[in-house]
């Protein structure tokens, strides 16, 4: 039997320690990239970025954005997280990568489809972190929370900006949580705004369907106007991400702090239909998906129309995938948990805003 010397068993001693340094990482390399990105202070003692001043413009991403033919709404964007985190729990306004992610991404694919509903403004604001998205640590939550109160100033002083005329409200993701609790607490009160709201577009993101007031509930069809269009979207066969959305879901109290959904019902608003049923919807109604990713503002995309198939079930929008290159997570390991690089309901959103405010013309003469 031949012996190893000593350089052999040093070769194969690395070659297994690399084998398993390699499987580790593939592992948890989930885990070591969020840890990465956690600040490593507690937000009780954390100091954040200094706050924007709305009054000046560059405080705005969109500050009244027209595109040749708009109409006559007035539509507030809340943008989803584009800040990944690291040392700051929010990210100060201006931040280079991030509004990079903003402006090449979610600008075109998310607040694109209202650009022909009228002029659209989209505040900067302390964003909480990509990391407060992935943890249910207390310090995110309060995170998040803080964002809201740039949200709510940005909004004040957009709405004396434009003292009359239907408003428009639209957020993906974070920024739709961020919207979801402004209805609540700063619209649903006050009758004169609330009169003037067409509709809100929450998309992509849990709502919680007790959270939303009887004076503007949850939009039944595409003919209403006071109300609510908002969903999650999950494949229509990834039971598991299902399970997961629902589990780690959070939503606003009547306190202002996000708690677990747990058994709470939350609301699905199909965006192809427009109401809230929760039949089938076979694709050969869907009006367009696209990816509008780093498109010019006022360029509209191509739109591939009956692509995805849609229902609504517990909770939750399922949808089949558009067998298209163009449709491909891509990005870093961040950039693929921020707010995807195409819209499956691009052609849907824009047809729904456009019925939604010409019902409310039609009220208003």
């Amino acid at each position: 039997m031949t012996r190893l010397t000593t350089r052999q068993w040093i070769g194969y001693t690395g070659f297994v320690l690399v084998f398993l340094l390699t499987a580790a990482v593939a592992v948890w390399r989930g885990d070591i990239l969020r840890a990465g990105l956690d600040p490593q202070v507690p937000f009780q003692t954390y100091k954040p970025p200094p706050a924007p001043d709305y009054a000046d413009p560059h405080a705005w991403a969109l500050l009244d954005a027209r595109v040749p033919g708009a109409g006559t709404g007035n539509v507030f964007f809340v943008h989803s997280t584009t800040f990944d985190g690291g040392r700051e729990w929010n990210g100060a306004i201006g931040d280079p990568k991030a509004d990079a992610y903003l402006y090449r991404v979610v600008l075109p694919n998310y607040a694109g489809p209202f650009a022909r509903a009228g002029a659209v403004s989209a505040p900067r604001y302390r964003q909480a972190s990509l990391y407060t998205r992935l943890t249910l640590r207390d310090d995110a939550r309060e995170a998040r929370a803080f964002a809201y109160e740039d949200v709510l100033a940005a909004f004040d002083v957009w709405l004396a900006r434009h003292p009359s005329g239907p408003i428009v409200l639209a957020g993906v993701e974070q920024g739709a949580d961020l919207l979801d609790r402004l209805i609540r607490e700063r619209i649903a009160p006050d009758k004169g705004v609330r009169d003037r709201l067409a509709a809100a577009y929450l998309m992509d993101a849990i709502i919680a369907a007790e959270n939303l007031p009887a004076s503007i509930p949850a939009c039944a069809d595409r003919h209403q106007i006071h109300c609510v269009v908002a969903w999650s979207q999950v494949g229509d066969k990834d039971e598991g991400a299902a399970r997961r959305r629902l589990r780690r879901a959070t939503v606003w109290d009547g306190r202002g702090r996000l708690v677990d959904l747990a058994d709470r019902p939350s609301v699905c608003v199909n965006p192809v239909t427009g109401g809230t049923g929760e039949e089938p919807v076979p694709a050969r109604l869907h009006r367009g998906a696209t990816n509008a990713t780093g498109l010019e503002w006022d360029a509209r995309p191509a739109l591939m129309a009956r692509e995805v198939a849609t229902q609504c079930r517990d909770g939750l929008l399922r949808h089949t995938w558009p067998d298209l290159e163009s449709f491909r997570e891509t990005g870093n390991w961040a950039d693929r948990r921020k707010a995807r690089p195409y819209n499956l309901f691009y052609g849907d959103l824009e047809a729904d805003v456009a019925e939604r405010l010409a019902t409310y013309a039609r009220q208003a003469g």
